[in-house]
């Protein structure tokens, strides 16, 4: 697996976090660092596009950083 660093614009405040956190353990993830500071998420996966769907069915539309 690949680590992925996902940058999430709209991720302003401790809620956020929660939501985002909240919607990545529905996707069965556990091992993931969410960083309000710089508005990322950091992640290993294989499926970068599963990620970004699940950020922005949450509402948290994302982009991937490389």
């Amino acid at each position: 697996m690949k680590k992925h660093v996902f940058h999430v614009p709209d991720m302003s405040c401790g809620h956020c976090v929660k939501r985002i956190s909240s919607a990545l353990e529905e996707e069965g993830l556990t091992d993931f660092e969410i960083r309000l500071e710089t508005k990322t998420v950091t992640i290993e996966t294989d499926a970068p596009q599963k990620i970004l769907e699940a950020l922005e069915e949450a509402g948290y539309p994302a982009t991937l950083q490389e």
